[in-house]
């Protein structure tokens, strides 16, 4: 794994916790992260931002897959004021160390965009889910309007350079299709400018 930078460290993990708890992204966490039940895998589980959402009753256990440790800190504590344990590890998404069919959901949520092979990640969780486990996502990702892609791949280079390696074009439906979801999405533009907040989200589960 690449060395870190100061800023990688110590301010990018604060400003990314900042960007992806503003209320319109809490709102879309709220459409998918209420109906994880079973045995629960979140990747990119991150700073905690999803813990408040789950619903303890349903939740046997979760499992939280992230590489950055730098964000562990933030982490433990929403867990402790969720009141949700959370069995931390620190691995890549593309290479999950969980047998096969492990999981009945998958949490995924505003991931997709730094994970540098996002067709990977995702084949890597159908492999872990069970026949009939569910992926729920909220992600964002190419907007269907020309212009706007225009500029999203005019900005991508440099926006993936001070937010973590955050992707602007990830063609989310077209992703899950390749790694073999069949999926049920929702997508629209959020409040915000239109070059960051084209998003999708619903559920997914393996053809």
């Amino acid at each position: 794994m690449p060395h870190k930078s100061w800023y990688d460290r110590h301010v990018l993990p604060y400003l990314i916790d900042f960007a992806c708890g503003l209320s319109t992204i809490a709102k879309q966490r709220q459409q998918v992260v209420p109906r994880a039940a079973g045995r629960v895998l979140e990747v990119g589980i991150g700073t905690g931002l999803n813990l408040p959402f789950y619903r303890r009753a349903s939740i046997l256990t979760l499992v939280g897959v992230d590489p950055g440790v730098e964000m562990q800190r933030m982490l433990r504590r929403r867990s402790e004021r969720a009141g949700i344990a959370v069995d931390l590890r620190s691995s890549t998404a593309e290479a999950l160390a969980f047998e096969r069919a492990s999981f009945d959901c998958v949490v995924c949520t505003y991931t997709l965009c730094t994970i540098p092979d996002p067709l990977a990640a995702l084949r890597e969780i159908r492999r872990v889910l069970r026949p009939g486990g569910r992926l729920l996502f909220a992600e964002h990702g190419v907007a269907p309007d020309a212009d706007v892609v225009k500029w999203q791949r005019r900005l991508e280079p440099l926006w993936s350079r001070v937010a973590g390696g955050c992707h602007l074009t990830r063609d989310v439906p077209a992703l899950l299709d390749a790694a073999g979801f069949e999926a049920a999405i929702e997508s629209g533009y959020l409040n915000g400018p239109k070059l960051l907040s084209y998003n999708f989200w619903g559920e997914a589960t393996a053809r």
